[in-house]
């Protein structure tokens, strides 16, 4: 048996090593390949799932299941066997097929003429042409640590990193995973290029870059056969990060763009381009100078803290200069228009200059760099008088007046306070002072829409714009004056939810951002009247599809895969990977509301709870939330944690799923003839894990996300308990704080159960 295994093995594969050199050619029809030293990675021909067609690339070779991480002929696959991998006597690596088209070929610019190349396999995975490093995946990403990210000339630019300032690129916020990494900047004489590694890795690890723009870390675990999910990677996106969004001499400040002011403002010693574009935030025409420069002793530079430096493009820098002789030779080039150091290690080094306009610039209220810019005098000088007598009268005067109008000043920003923000289009509301989240020592600062446009957009909030009623009250659509369609929560009188609930949802959403996560527009304060506004979901909740027999059979399994995954998805980022980590503690089909495309929305948060990241679970005397979806741990003593959420989405999935009968009776009847049997299973299954009576045994969302979309086997649940004591496992990390029993408030919304 073993002679026989060992025969077929070789006849499908022979393995010439990790080099190719001229004189050899690697032949799908040969099956033949090549393996990298270590034999971490494989080159050779392969064709995708069912697919007949015939691709050149590279795969881990030590993984079952094929993954692919790069490929040669990705646009032009070869239809048949015939395909044949040689290096051509340009010394360019050439892929042909059988009518010696070539099908791909690489850039090297090298002859093999006098000086003979080889084609190298890597254990870092990268394909080389030896006397010419060539990297061939610097044309094809797939995902892999130790790859090389690399400027592609055809690449439009949308985002940019700030530049390398020795320890990180500045301008940029990474959310990396609780693992061995480290994010290096690679400098040569032929390239520069950046890559992450990952130190003592057992196990092989990739990357995939997912449609949300998250990187995904995946780890390969030969006892379950697949990639598993490990978490997230992503660069902390805001909308002040568009490539250029403020022009030339425009930076973008998302403070200001927060607080309701325009995101972008020009440089001191510079105005808008264009005032009138500038009025309705088209910023990208920028800024121009104030006044002229006149390159001599009459420029200064301005400098300007906490920025994401400008565009490199048209810069030169020198890592031996000081900031001294920095200033000295951007000052004899009349062409410089400002200077900052390289390095900021050991109190900053190295010497960097721009040329011409400077682009993509914002602020930062820290952990920016500062940046000198060239400016005229007069202008930095900012009408400031130029004679001495003029600056002793000032001298003299100003600290006389403000010691007189000091005392009335205060006075009077105490008592115009909220008037002022009113006119620029704030609202501040105090912080509460339940202790029941973070940060609560902030004002809250937010959007303002008057009253009055509310009141006209739903029509005075009639009955006939009422889309439902909620715990915060009743929620009416609205239309605008430009067209936009919008959803109205009125926070009612008779409502248990009040103030604190108000601004704890507010605060809530402001910082949060996701595709899963519904977004909100503005606020309205006014004579007692407590507003918000979010964007309208024209297919309104999940509760009005799931309970209805006959709008449920809209729902094909299509559908409610994508509404289970969509909603794992957004509680994984509320957990994680969001700046304010939250559990949300209303989780429920009432509370997920579907846009147009029937895209999951998850919303209400004004029960939500801000937690640090040592923190795995919190006791409270006020519980909140629905009988049903709430954790049992969390309704008996009052201690929640994400693993509180993780029953609410275990209840939903499985009313998402369910209907009446029994096993796959269960299944709602809508979806038996669109769904695999196998995947209805898996989701209960994962269900089942969710609810499970102690919170230790169920997973966390990340793991969700991952058995969703995964294939590997599931661990069994727990048997099912009906929770008639009041106890957590002992021991265990969610052990309540309370030595004794202790009463707890509760302020619940009641569900109405119908029995399945």
């Amino acid at each position: 048996m073993f002679t026989k295994l060992f025969v077929v093995h070789i006849q499908c594969f022979l393995y010439i090593s990790d080099i190719l050199n001229v004189k050899q050619t690697l032949r799908d029809a040969g099956n033949s390949s090549i393996v990298s030293f270590g034999g971490e990675f494989e080159l050779g021909f392969f064709s995708p799932g069912s697919s007949k067609n015939r691709y050149l690339g590279i795969w881990f070779k030590n993984v079952s299941n094929r993954t692919v991480v790069w490929v040669a002929n990705r646009e032009a696959p070869i239809l048949d066997t015939s395909g044949v991998l040689r290096i051509h006597v340009n010394g360019n690596l050439q892929l042909v097929n059988g009518r010696n088209t070539t099908m791909w070929s690489s850039n090297s610019t090298k002859s093999a003429k006098n000086n003979p190349v080889v084609a190298q396999l890597m254990d870092s995975s990268n394909l080389v042409i030896r006397h010419e490093t060539w990297m061939g995946f610097k044309m094809y990403l797939e995902g892999y640590p130790q790859m090389k990210v690399a400027d592609d000339s055809t690449s439009t630019t949308s985002f940019r990193f700030g530049p390398w300032d020795g320890i990180q690129f500045s301008g940029v916020s990474f959310n990396i995973p609780d693992l061995n990494f480290d994010l290096k900047l690679i400098e040569t004489d032929n390239e520069i290029y950046s890559k992450f590694d990952v130190n003592n890795n057992l196990r092989p690890v990739r990357f995939d870059l997912n449609p949300d723009g998250y990187i995904e870390l995946l780890t390969w675990f030969d006892n379950f056969k697949n990639w598993t999910f490990s978490q997230y990677i992503s660069v902390l996106y805001d909308e002040c990060d568009p490539y250029g969004l403020c022009g030339a001499y425009g930076s973008c400040d998302i403070t200001r763009s927060r607080s309701g002011q325009s995101a972008c403002e020009c440089l001191g010693g510079f105005v808008p381009k264009s005032a009138e574009n500038w009025k309705v935030a088209n910023w990208s025409d920028g800024c121009v100078r104030a006044a002229q420069l006149t390159c001599g002793s009459g420029d200064v530079f301005q400098k300007i803290p906490n920025l994401k430096l400008p565009d490199t493009q048209t810069s030169w820098f020198n890592r031996s200069m000081n900031l001294a002789d920095c200033e000295t030779m951007c000052r004899k080039n009349c062409s410089c228009t400002a200077y900052s150091n390289v390095d900021i290690r050991q109190g900053g080094s190295g010497c960097m200059l721009w040329f011409g306009d400077l682009i993509d610039l914002r602020n930062y209220a820290d952990n920016g760099l500062p940046l000198y810019v060239r400016t005229a005098t007069q202008s930095a000088a900012n009408g400031r008088p130029g004679k001495k007598g003029g600056v002793k009268v000032i001298a003299i005067v100003i600290p006389t007046i403000v010691g007189l109008l000091v005392l009335l000043g205060l006075i009077l920003i105490c008592v115009h306070r909220k008037r002022k923000l009113r006119s620029k289009g704030l609202v501040t509301l105090k912080p509460s002072n339940d202790g029941e989240n973070e940060n609560n020592g902030k004002d809250l600062e937010l959007p303002l829409v008057e009253f009055e446009e509310i009141a006209k957009a739903t029509n005075n909030f009639s009955i006939n714009n009422k889309l439902g009623e909620g715990g915060f009250g009743p929620v009416y659509k609205g239309i605008l004056d430009d067209g936009q369609d919008i959803a109205v929560k009125r926070l009612s009188k008779t409502s248990k939810q009040g103030l604190d609930e108000f601004k704890n949802e507010v605060k809530c959403i402001a910082e949060l951002q996701h595709r899963n996560l519904v977004r909100l527009l503005g606020c309205s304060i006014a004579d007692g009247e407590m507003l918000l506004i979010y964007e309208y979901m024209s297919n309104k909740s999940l509760d009005v599809f799931i309970f209805d027999k006959e709008l449920s059979m809209s729902l094909d399994w299509a559908k409610r895969y994508n509404i289970i995954n969509g909603i794992a998805k957004g509680l994984l980022y509320l957990h994680q990977d969001s700046r304010l980590r939250i559990i949300h503690r209303d989780l429920k089909a009432g509370n997920i509301l579907l846009d147009h495309e029937m895209n999951p929305k998850i919303s209400d948060f004004g029960l939500a709870r801000s937690f640090a990241d040592n923190e795995s679970a919190v006791n409270t005397v006020r519980v909140v939330g629905t009988y049903g979806y709430m954790a049992p741990e969390y309704a008996i003593e009052g201690l929640f944690s994400v693993k509180s959420d993780s029953y609410s989405f275990g209840v939903l999935l499985l009313e998402i799923l369910f209907d009446e009968g029994k096993f796959l009776d269960l299944v709602d009847e809508a979806i038996l003839g669109s769904c695999n049997s196998s995947e209805v299973l898996r989701a209960i299954h994962i269900g089942l894990l969710c609810v499970q009576p102690y919170p230790q045994d169920r997973p966390n969302m990340t793991y969700v996300v991952s058995m969703l979309d995964g294939e590997n086997e599931l661990p069994k649940p727990k048997q099912p308990g009906f929770f008639t004591d009041n106890r957590v496992q002992q021991g265990s990390e969610y052990q309540s704080q309370n030595s004794e029993l202790s009463l707890t408030i509760n302020e619940l919304s009641i569900t109405v159960l119908e029995p399945r």
